[in-house]
């Protein structure tokens, strides 16, 4: 299906058709590892990539690849690929770019486990990190050395809600002969459309707003035809990081809904932030739908609704941050987002928590810091938790 549809179209009919042999309307799930070929001849053209074909599930699955071509579409790009989880596509994004030697400049507020990824295990492969300590591009660019091959940034980011500006970074990335990867999980192509606005790479953990439902994990990579073949042929292929046909099946549902949801999501979220922004036992709210947030006109520029994300510093630090978590009623404990059930989290203690305390508070994580992903229930309920959660 081409990009000429609105995305709500898209979400639903890209990538799928009606099965050509037996009609069925839905995707079926593939549940096989290998496929069969009619000869010995269509067999080689399809090993030697000369003929398209399916051989093996770790090299290509119709189900998977029902998935890969919605989320292109959905991403504005010209090619996706699967992975087994938002981890194993970042960490394979990042190393199709970056080698012994290399250098990466990075946003300093990323999730735990891509800063992680950066900070750690690319020095043991030789190469090295910068992080940024600040989202202005100026800062970006004073950081590059002549043997930087990748700029990594989240817009929104996990878990402070900093907001960069996609189309300068990108800019500063042709510029300088050097590619940009975002990670586009808080947002989804729902929200944002990096791809468009000149960012080389979008990566997902599918798991998230792409999934919807909690029940099934994932990643994505969205780019050019020919960075998405190189990526498969030299990450996917190698290091095996295969989603699950039923994986993919289970996430290529619930992006038909997408645009259905993320409505809802940010708009309980916008209550939400407004609700605790005015609370006496809250010292700051970070959600860029409120005018204060210093990302707000920026994020109204590049965004087509402020997500569902929501992160805050309950007054009294480290234990009023576990209070709030241990009262509240229709909130799950839970470390994941993008679930039509909302979930709260205290970052310090779980998601940051193998970041060293002076890097996790100069990037904002302070110890009373606690998340929200916002679902889909009634937004006055879950405001009428988070008050009594609050009242201690």
């Amino acid at each position: 299906m081409k990009n000429g549809y609105e995305f709500a179209t898209l979400a639903v009919h890209a990538g799928e058709a009606p099965c050509p042999l037996t009609g069925a309307l839905d995707t079926p799930i593939y549940q096989s590892t290998t496929f069969a070929s009619k000869d010995a001849d269509e067999m080689a053209a399809v090993y030697g990539e000369k003929q398209f074909g399916y051989m093996y599930t770790r090299y290509g699955n119709p189900t998977i690849r029902a998935l890969e071509e919605k989320v292109a579409a959905l991403e504005g790009g010209e090619a996706a690929l699967a992975f087994s989880s938002g981890m194993a596509a970042i960490s394979s994004a990042i190393m199709t770019y970056i080698q012994s030697g290399d250098h990466a400049v990075a946003a300093r507020s990323l999730y735990g486990a891509a800063y992680n990824f950066l900070n750690r295990k690319l020095p043991r492969m030789g190469a090295s990190t910068t992080f940024v300590p600040s989202r202005r591009i100026e800062d970006f660019e004073k950081a590059i050395r002549p043997n930087t091959r990748l700029i990594y940034f989240e817009t929104p980011s996990n878990p402070i809600l900093e907001i960069v500006d996609m189309a300068a970074l990108a800019a500063l990335g042709r510029a300088r002969g050097i590619p940009t990867m975002i990670d586009n999980t808080f947002a989804s192509p729902a929200l944002q459309q990096p791809l468009k606005l000149g960012v080389s790479v979008s990566v997902h953990s599918a798991t998230k707003y792409l999934c919807g439902h909690g029940d099934a994990m994932g990643g994505m990579v969205i780019g050019s035809k020919e960075y998405i073949s190189q990526l498969s042929h030299e990450m996917l292929r190698d290091f095996g990081g295969v989603i699950s046909p039923f994986n993919a099946w289970l996430i290529l549902r619930g992006t038909r809904t997408l645009h259905i949801r993320m409505p809802v999501h940010c708009s309980n979220a916008q209550k939400i932030a407004e609700f605790l922004a005015a609370h006496p036992k809250v010292e700051r709210v970070n959600y860029p739908g409120l005018p204060k947030h210093p990302g707000h006109e920026l994020a109204r520029k590049q965004m087509k609704a402020f997500g569902a994300m929501i992160s805050f510093e309950v007054k009294g630090g480290y234990e009023s941050g576990k209070k709030v978590m241990d009262r509240v009623k229709i909130f799950a404990r839970a470390a994941s987002l993008g679930d039509t059930r909302s979930l709260i989290v205290h970052s310090a203690s779980t998601s940051h928590q193998a970041v060293p305390r002076e890097q996790r508070l100069a990037i904002g994580i302070t110890d009373g810091l606690v998340r929200l992903s916002v679902g889909v229930e009634a937004v006055e309920d879950l405001i009428a938790d988070l008050d009594q959660a609050l009242a201690f």
